[in-house]
């Protein structure tokens, strides 16, 4: 009867269910944006408006329209006096939390599976955000506590790109890695675009800051619930998973083990590909982080954007790195798949257009003076090269070990989220006087890590899988026997039969 059951609900479900989670790993990283950027885009709502000194700036950019002020909320009782220290350590504290979860985050979830540790770590996420107006309300604007209550928001959602990474590494075969991996990692586009379209037009009716958080908090309460019914951490725990899915995916996941298996500590922290990868990872998330957190702030102090355009040509550059990186995911499997490409040089290929293009023309567009256009535009191009990184690294840590891939993650995504602590002061202490030579430092520094990065990925980064993956299978001399990904000896492997495969 049970059986009965489960093969009438894999009839109704008639999407392969390996494309639903894709689509809720992209749901549930969108959710983590939202809820990790909207204090971003509150907060200009909450200080209390002060007066600026006048600085001399012969570079300057006259400001448009005649308003004096672009404030929204307007009620004193719920404005509260942070100084500019004040708003970067709050804006900071949630990477403090987020670095801190990010390896037990990837070890539970290898042990116990992707479903739980993901979707705990979303719903206390939610749980904080919604109650974040209330703390704040009941201390008063006390930043201490707000400042706690972000860590522990960061605590919550550092396991989600460990647990995903799992789960990816479970569901995923390696024909579809490029383009269901971007689609799952682009939702941190897209969730970006949503908090700052969103979150302006709706402080700006409800006149409060505070349904900014009882929106995207309630949304990733909902993600919850509807995860929970209907993802599952293993096709074979899925209840209607249909047998010609579960069967392909037996055979295409053979080299990912079903069993716990001791964690090779000392192979993957001795690995060149895998520090390669987080070299570029740093470089990748100095410039997304410098993107998200400053870009905005250029806009107003260089350009003199007012508020409400400020958010509009905000979220522009992440639309389009949005569909850049979902066009170059299919691209870059269709490539690999029909043999034009090896899987090591396709990783390293886009990964290099996402460092050399950004840091181009994020330059140029310091370089674009006073013409809004042109500089909204050459930050656009720079952000669109950046959406080649999900099909080039960041899916990279399930070519080198799909059983470890939660684990690498942790390791890669942990180190590289440092960067979102350092970018808020790095340039806030370049640019106490917000002049354009003074962005210019930032962005310089910005080009320098891509380059420099970028470089180290390309002499040592891999896509091929490394022996420590199934460490009971090694032979004395390093070398891993597998019935179907060949052998695989010092990093670099064959693969008997079809050589012009994707591997």
């Amino acid at each position: 009867m049970l059986t009965g059951w489960r093969l009438t609900l894999s009839r109704f479900f008639v999407i392969p269910q390996r494309y639903i989670l894709g689509l809720m790993g992209f749901l549930a990283i969108l959710n983590a944006y939202t809820m990790r950027v909207s204090l971003s885009i509150a907060i200009t709502e909450m200080v209390t408006p002060e007066s600026s000194k006048e600085i001399f700036d012969p570079d300057a950019c006259l400001a448009t329209g005649n308003k004096t002020s672009t404030a929204t909320v307007t009620n004193t009782d719920i404005l509260y006096d942070w100084d500019e220290t004040t708003q970067g350590l709050i804006l900071s504290s949630f990477y403090w939390g987020y670095v801190v979860t990010h390896l037990p985050g990837g070890i539970l979830a290898e042990r116990f599976g992707g479903k739980y540790t993901l979707g705990i770590g979303i719903l206390s996420t939610a749980v904080f955000t919604l109650i974040t107006p209330w703390v704040i309300h009941y201390t008063d604007g006390n930043w201490k506590v707000l400042v706690v209550l972000r860590v522990i928001e960061g605590l919550g959602e550092g396991t989600t790109y460990p647990a995903l990474n799992v789960l990816l590494a479970k569901w995923v075969p390696l024909n579809e890695r490029a383009k269901i991996g971007t689609l799952v990692y682009a939702g941190s586009q897209v969730g970006t675009i949503v908090s700052n379209s969103i979150s302006g037009a709706l402080i700006n009716a409800t006149k409060d800051w505070a349904s900014v958080f009882y929106l995207f908090g309630g949304l990733g309460l909902l993600w919850f619930i509807i995860w929970v019914l209907i993802c599952y951490s293993e096709p074979e725990d899925h209840p209607f998973i249909s047998d010609k899915e579960k069967t392909f995916l037996k055979k295409e996941l053979e080299n990912v083990s079903t069993e716990s298996i001791p964690i090779p500590w000392r192979s993957i922290l001795s690995s060149p590909p895998l520090w390669a990868l987080v070299a570029a990872q740093i470089g990748h998330d100095w410039g997304f982080f410098t993107m998200v957190t400053d870009l905005p702030k250029y806009m107003a102090d260089v350009l003199k954007f007012d508020v409400k355009a400020n958010g509009l040509w905000s979220s522009l550059p992440y639309l389009v790195m949005w569909l850049v990186s979902m066009g170059s995911g299919w691209l870059c499997d269709w490539l690999v798949a029909e043999g034009y490409m090896r899987l090591t040089f396709a990783r390293k290929f886009f990964t290099t257009i996402a460092a050399t293009g950004p840091a181009i023309f994020i330059m140029a567009a310091s370089y674009s003076g006073c013409d809004r256009v042109l500089t909204v535009g050459m930050f656009t191009i720079a952000m669109g090269f950046m959406g080649t990184f999900y099909c080039g690294m960041k899916v990279n840590a399930l070519d080198l070990s799909p059983n470890f891939a939660g684990t690498l993650m942790a390791i890669v995504n942990g180190i590289g989220a440092i960067t979102g602590i350092l970018t808020p002061y790095v340039a806030g202490a370049l640019t106490e006087n917000h002049t354009l030579k003074e962005w210019r430092i930032v962005f310089w520094i910005t080009f320098a890590l891509f380059i420099l990065t970028n470089l180290i990925y390309c002499m040592f980064g891999s896509g091929e899988e490394q022996p420590w993956n199934q460490p009971q299978k090694s032979t004395d001399d390093g070398e891993l026997q597998d019935t179907k990904y060949g052998s695989v000896a010092n990093g670099v492997q064959t693969k008997p039969e079809d050589e012009n495969s994707a591997v």
